[in-house]
């Protein structure tokens, strides 16, 4: 029986097994540009500017309006993991 995407990313229980099974599945332009769009959702969701975010991050002003888009009118995956994650982040700080 075959697993769908989704079932094998909910099955990997560790960082290290993330980064070794993304190592795999795409090359390192794609986590590098996954990676990047993290960061800008980050920031927006941070407040910051996109001149600013353009600036720090050298995405491309029409990836980073996408993102935007995502973040305003998408299926609040960037807002729901990313702000829980933030939120955790700060409590640890």
């Amino acid at each position: 029986m075959a697993m769908n995407l989704f079932e094998v990313l909910n099955s990997i229980r560790s960082e290290e097994d993330f980064r070794l099974f993304f190592e795999d599945l795409c090359t390192y332009a794609e986590i590098e540009k996954m990676e990047q769009r993290v960061l800008c959702a980050q920031m927006l969701l941070s407040g910051d500017t996109y001149n600013r975010i353009i600036e720090k991050t050298d995405i491309s002003s029409a990836t980073l309006s996408r993102v935007s888009r995502c973040i305003q009118h998408g299926s609040g995956g960037y807002s729901g993991v990313l702000k829980s994650l933030m939120e955790d982040k700060k409590d640890v700080d």
